[in-house]
């Protein structure tokens, strides 16, 4: 059953208020530790690897736990699932911040992203039983922007409270956040689920849970072992044969966990391109840039925070901007434009050498081009499906997005890992020292490498870095450059096609 709407207006925007609290609360969970990571590192130990997953264990789990939290957020109820998930998120964090070790630090990010998963699912398809129409746009416009408040101020409050009480103290703003979310949520959100529902798709959800996480620790491993590892060949293979496997269950399946005769509509396929876009243009950068500001270039937190700010600062005020602009404008053109313009702005930061000014200009260009379509995101993706399965609309448009963030994260690691170690090797280094000394420069640890190297000169670790780090840039804008296009094209026809609303079946026959 689904609740009526609350009484009055002032109500429905505590419950917006209550949702984008707890998102605001997931990047700052993503950018926190990225600032730290050093800090970790020097407190914690771990290999390259481990290291990574300080990243890659929230990524993992709250992509491969998105899909499945949507569904259950209309199986069991939507307030229920976002209380629950706010309550694992408050006790990972501080499990987290108590971590002896960087193998139960991982661990406590991984059950983060649990919780933010659930919390997300249940909050946003909560916030979608209590708008309707043009509201609705506005309120996830307002969500939006609450992604984008904590990605513009995570850094620089991290880099703060680093400087003042530690990196463990970063893990205290998020729990706070998150329970002040639940107080306000326990008020003021009307349980709701779908009448509709029959019980998760367990299997479904399995199989995608294992195929997303044999291919991300895949893509991990292969830079330290190789491509041609045995280790990395069976968990390439194994996601390969998982996907098809979930492939295979969701066509079956009576009431499917994502609805693939979704695929055929041209508007659905652009929202989901929309959804991987920032990944490579954008969210890896957040991933990246800090270790590279502090751990190669020698910046401080709170200088590193104040650039990255440049970054993410559009985030604060185009997501509204776009989402009253989208009243004249095709989200189509807006989508696509904004996306080329991030395009332009890899480019230029390639071309732009590490000093702190000249940084700024092509930072706030990436910024504005991901702002622009940020905002209709979500409001795109709760309106290709009913209103009742607005859970698993949330679910399949984040799980997109938050999945193609993680393999990003892991993808491009790799890739600069690489690129890093063709540098190292021209400079007489054997391949498997290049290759080890990379994926430790990768971490922004310039000590260690050069002890790895001790031919080398340290200057030259960072300038072969830094190479490396402009032609990845390059290979993102070519990425973003193909994504734009894709979306734009995707959701030109579906708009004209479908008039923004795409009829989707409730249930299938297997």
């Amino acid at each position: 059953m689904t609740s009526k709407t609350p009484t009055g207006p002032a109500e429905r925007w505590l419950v917006l208020l209550s949702v984008c609290l707890a998102a605001m609360t997931m990047p700052l969970t993503f950018t926190g530790p990225a600032v730290a990571l050093s800090r970790i590192a020097a407190d914690l130990g771990g290999s390259p690897i481990a290291l990574n997953w300080v990243t890659n264990a929230f990524m993992l789990t709250f992509g491969a736990s998105l899909m499945a939290a949507g569904a259950l957020a209309d199986n069991l109820g939507r307030k229920r699932l976002f209380l629950a998930g706010l309550c694992l998120y408050v006790m990972a964090s501080l499990g987290a911040m108590l971590a002896p070790g960087i193998v139960w630090f991982d661990m406590f990010r991984a059950a983060q992203g649990i919780g933010s998963a659930l919390a997300f699912a249940g909050g946003a398809s909560a916030l979608a039983q209590e708008f309707e129409g043009p509201p609705r746009l506005r309120a996830f416009s307002f969500l939006g922007t609450s992604f984008g408040i904590g990605l513009a101020f995570g850094p620089i409050a991290s880099g703060l409270l680093i400087s003042a009480f530690g990196w463990r103290s970063i893990f205290v703003l998020v729990a706070a956040l998150a329970i002040a979310s639940a107080v306000l949520g326990l008020r003021t959100i009307k349980e709701s689920r779908d009448p509709d529902a029959t019980g998760l798709d367990w299997a479904g959800a399995g199989t995608f849970t294992i195929a997303l996480a044999s291919l991300t620790y895949g893509v991990l491993q292969a830079p330290q072992n190789g491509w041609a590892d045995p280790l990395v060949i069976v968990l390439l293979a194994a996601a390969v044969l998982f996907f098809a496997a979930f492939v295979i269950v969701e066509r079956r399946v009576r009431r499917p966990m994502l609805d693939l005769t979704l695929f055929r509509f041209p508007r659905f396929v652009g929202g989901q391109f929309l959804a991987a876009a920032p990944a490579y243009g954008f969210v890896v950068l957040l991933v990246l840039l800090p270790i590279r500001f502090i751990g190669i270039e020698g910046m401080s937190e709170i200088k590193a925070g104040q650039l990255m700010i440049c970054l993410s600062g559009p985030l604060l005020i185009l997501p509204l901007l776009a989402g009253q602009l989208a009243r004249w404008v095709a989200p189509a053109t807006i989508c696509g434009a904004g996306l080329l313009i991030a395009a332009a702005g890899l480019v230029w930061l390639s071309l732009t050498p590490p000093v702190a000014i000249e940084l700024v200009a092509p930072l706030v260009l990436i910024g504005i081009g991901i702002a622009l379509p940020w905002g209709l995101m979500d409001g795109l993706a709760v309106s290709v499906v009913p209103r009742e399965r607005a859970g698993m609309a949330v679910g399949i448009f984040n799980t997109t997005r938050v999945a193609c963030e993680g393999v990003a994260v892991a993808i491009v690691m790799a890739i600069l890992s690489g690129f890093t170690a063709v540098q190292l090797a021209a400079q007489g280094a054997s391949s498997r020292d290049a290759a080890a000394a990379a994926q430790l420069l990768v971490t922004g640890n310039v000590g260690d490498t050069a002890r790895h190297l001790p031919t080398v000169n340290p200057a030259f670790l960072v300038q072969a870095y830094e190479t490396a780090f402009d032609r990845l840039l390059i290979v993102l804008a070519a990425i973003t450059v193909i994504t734009a296009l894709v979306v734009f094209l995707g959701l030109r026809r579906g708009s004209a096609a479908e008039h923004e609303t795409v009829p989707v079946p409730v249930c299938q026959e297997g």
